[in-house]
């Protein structure tokens, strides 16, 4: 039930999406009209099940560690790798492969492919990647991740930076061209595989009751982490947008990480769920099914597969966290530097003295440029052609002429210095 409410016959040809909207009263599924929020019950796991409890703790604890394996200057370069990746993930559960490369070249140097396609996919990803640094620099909606304001504000983000190629769903049948409107709520019916979300009349009741039962302040430390596998579903089953709901599940669910003193901008649960992606869309999907039987809760949809959700999704985030807590530790990172950074200057890529002067970026944090020479033990002349080579080929970055020199991560050493960041290839 992922991302959008139609079924996605993607043309390669053409940049622009189509879908096949379900006629409802055709399939003999009309909803009726006076829905109840009582269809969304229950909006938790029941309290006191160990097994999702030890899960919620297990994150807080791994958690908490990872980023003071790190300075601060380099967390933040960080943050930038990791929101590409984030961003490339996510566009992956949706069918949507764009090479790190190229969104690298759009983000960076704002070099955009000339196959239409390539420039649609690109756009894409620089869009959700600027929605994402609003939420990591603090400079989103200051509200509840889970209120409809914040909901629609992500929507209204994401989408007004897209192209208009990927603003229109078409109805086949009659052929009417329907706007994706950023941050508005959908006007119609759909349906989602087999689940009908609620109609559009009953959305903001919904919304609403979502907002009330995943509201932070009136839960547990341990009960707001276990919410946020929950949230993401729930969020998913009501389906507020035509278009986008998984993407903006998604960076609900990672501000929701950072507001509750779990996430990170040094780790994406996107990657895990795109690494399994089959067990989330199946999950996803099984969570949308009734309660079964007497002992499957009291709601009206199962207590069980919903459960079953949210360790799935506490179980993908702490292994992220674990994955990239174990690819950051400084003295297995300062080895892969060294061996790739010692094969580009064997092979005249970049110029003796290199490695030392990445190394102090990484353990530093900042170098002032006039440390250079006592760093690689060069003249003053020498010394400022290394720093020239590695801003110049992006090995470090520097916020003006005078500033400090900043480790940075261009994509040449990702794929030496992070194995396994990114699929193979």
């Amino acid at each position: 039930m992922l991302d959008s409410g139609f079924r996605r016959n993607d043309s390669k040809r053409r940049p622009m999406i189509f879908y096949e909207f379900i006629n409802i009263k055709k399939e003999g599924l009309l909803a009726t009209t006076e829905e109840k929020i009582g269809l969304m019950e229950p909006m938790l796991p029941p309290e006191g099940e160990r097994n999702i409890e030890d899960l919620a703790i297990d994150l807080a604890t791994k958690a908490s560690g990872l980023a003071s394996q790190l300075p601060q200057a380099v967390r933040r370069g960080m943050g930038d790798l990791v929101r590409s990746m984030n961003c490339y993930y996510s566009n992956l559960i949706e069918g949507h492969d764009t090479h790190p490369r190229d969104i690298e070249r759009a983000l960076t140097h704002s070099d955009y492919s000339a196959d239409p396609e390539k420039r649609v996919l690109q756009l894409e990803a620089v869009a959700h990647i600027e929605v994402q640094r609003l939420i990591d620099h603090r400079e989103d909606l200051q509200a509840e991740p889970t209120s409809t304001e914040y909901i629609r504000w992500l929507h209204r983000e994401f989408c007004r930076r897209l192209p208009d190629e990927l603003l229109w769903v078409k109805n086949p049948d009659s052929g009417e061209r329907l706007s994706v409107v950023a941050g508005e709520l959908r006007k119609g019916w759909v349906q989602v595989g087999r689940h009908i979300p609620p109609n559009a009349a009953a959305l903001p009741r919904f919304l609403k009751r979502f907002a009330e039962a995943y509201e932070m302040q009136k839960l547990s430390r341990v009960r707001q982490i276990i919410a946020l596998g929950a949230a993401h579903h729930r969020l998913l089953w009501i389906h507020p947008f035509y278009d986008g709901n998984g993407r903006v599940a998604r960076l609900m669910s990672h501000a929701s990480l950072l507001r509750c003193g779990v996430g990170s901008s040094l780790w994406s649960v996107a990657r895990g769920l795109a690494r399994n992606v089959q067990d989330y869309k199946a999950l996803l999907m099984a969570a949308d099914t009734p309660r079964h039987g007497d002992l499957d809760g009291r709601g009206t949809l199962s207590t069980q597969t919903l459960t079953a959700f949210c360790e799935f999704f506490l179980t993908v985030c702490i292994d992220q966290v674990k994955f990239m807590a174990a690819l950051l530790e400084p003295n297995e990172l300062l080895r892969r530097m060294r061996l790739h950074v010692e094969e580009e200057v064997q092979a005249g890529n970049l110029p003796k003295g290199s490695f030392l002067m990445l190394r102090e970026g990484l353990l530093a944090g900042e170098v002032p440029r006039g440390r250079a020479g006592e760093i690689t033990g060069y003249g003053e002349r020498m010394a400022r052609n290394v720093v020239s080579d590695l801003l110049k080929k992006g090995y470090l970055k520097s916020a003006g002429p005078r500033a400090p020199l900043v480790l940075a991560f261009p994509m040449d050493a990702v794929e030496r210095w992070f194995p396994r960041l990114y699929p193979a290839g």
